[in-house]
């Protein structure tokens, strides 16, 4: 598991997300330019539900790890770009 970085600051892995992230949902921006802490959803990034499934299926397809939709933690699964980073690495296979 990585260290934490500090707030704003991408670790290297949640840079590796980021990318992911950036390609999975098309933003068009850098995903150098995420502030690991805004929230995805909303007044952060403003994805929408339909991003959730992109970036679910991206999760699956890039790190083995199936998030399911029904799961009560979702809201704080997806809630910033560092919480994702976070569970992924707290439940990817070895």
């Amino acid at each position: 598991m990585t260290a934490t970085a500090p707030l704003h600051e991408q670790t290297p892995f949640e840079h590796e997300v980021a990318t992911h992230l950036v390609d999975a949902v098309q933003l068009d921006m850098d995903p150098h330019d995420i502030d690991p802490e805004t929230p995805l959803f909303g007044e952060g990034l403003g994805l929408d539900s339909i991003d959730v499934l992109e970036i679910a299926l991206m999760v699956n397809t890039q790190y083995g790890i199936k998030l399911e939709s029904h799961d009560d933690n979702n809201r704080e699964i997806f809630h910033s770009l560092r919480s994702l980073a976070h569970y992924i690495e707290a439940h990817r296979p070895s």
